[in-house]
């Protein structure tokens, strides 16, 4: 009797140390499972804030866009500093391609530049620009056709009541041959005719006072210019210079405004092109600036001048 009770504790003791082995076996495996599951769980990147210079320079009818798209990006991105100078499109285009400059802003294609390497900088188009002829109010025209247009910059017409308007001298303003802007007038509404000689000025503010101011003046403005009745914009063959004309390529006289970088563009530049291609800059800002926004063209040029649809 006393032999079977004593293998009857035995018996128990063995169930018990079993049941504490599987017990901590338990408990080893489930530390285990922890510890793998911690060393799995993904790390948590922290965003690395812009810094960082940037310099750009060019197109002076540029600048103004570029100047107000930069002061918002840099109120974004405190550490960030972007210088943006002036110049002309010859010296934003030349700058960028010998990489003084980490972009180069220019009213007319690099293409069309001479002595600039054309094929070690890359275009990157931010807006579109439309402009139109302007003429003093008392001309008393508001419709002029295309071959007349060219009639009156080379000289062959001289006084608007030819073309059923007051009998005034017709005086031309034209802008500098540096400019971006006469290139642009010069190649869409001229078809490259030389224009005649005449009064030439520098700045498109001073091109609409003078308009203003001289009885039978006709120069060219971009659209943004015409926020008054001081001077007169000219439809051309019947088409309205509207931003809904430039964008299906109804009216013919516009152009992109481009930025380049050298090759393709990369850190801070890439982030500030970018940014200028976002809808806040190209249906806002850009707009109030007085540009086109280039994402909503229906057709494209080449910097031949061919036009085709989107």
């Amino acid at each position: 009797m006393k032999r079977l009770k004593n293998l009857s504790l035995l018996t128990l003791l063995a169930a018990l140390m079993v049941f504490m082995a599987a017990c901590g076996g338990t408990t080893t495996s489930t530390d285990k499972k922890e510890g793998t599951a911690k060393k799995e769980a993904p790390k948590i990147e922290e965003v690395k804030e812009l810094s960082g210079t940037l310099s750009i320079s060019g197109s002076s009818a540029m600048q103004p866009l570029v100047a107000a798209a930069a002061e918002e990006f840099m109120a974004e991105n405190p550490k960030v500093d972007i210088q943006v100078n002036a110049g002309g499109s010859g010296t934003g285009l030349s700058q960028v391609a010998e990489g003084s400059v980490q972009i180069g802003n220019s009213d007319v294609f690099a293409e069309e530049k001479e002595g600039i390497p054309a094929d070690q900088i890359v275009d990157h188009k931010i807006a579109v620009v439309g402009m139109t002829a302007a003429v003093n109010p008392k001309v008393g025209i508001k419709d002029i056709k295309k071959a007349d247009i060219i009639k009156v910059f080379t000289g062959k017409i001289t006084n608007w009541k030819e073309l059923g308007g007051a009998d005034q001298k017709i005086v031309l303003v034209n802008r500098p041959d540096s400019s971006g802007t006469r290139a642009i007038f010069n190649k869409f509404a001229l078809d490259g005719a030389t224009p005649a000689e005449g009064i030439t000025e520098d700045s498109s503010n001073t091109v609409k006072k003078i308009i203003n101011e001289t009885d039978g003046a006709i120069g060219y403005l971009a659209f943004s210019y015409f926020t008054d009745e001081t001077v007169t914009p000219l439809a051309i063959d019947g088409v309205e210079p509207t931003a809904e004309n430039v964008q299906t390529g109804k009216f013919p006289v516009w152009a992109y405004q481009h930025s380049y970088t050298k090759g393709e563009a990369t850190d801070l530049a890439k982030t500030f092109l970018d940014y200028m291609m976002s809808d806040d800059i190209q249906n806002t800002l850009l707009q109030e600036q007085g540009y086109l926004p280039v994402t909503k063209m229906q057709v494209e040029r080449d910097a031949q001048g061919n036009q085709k649809n989107l």
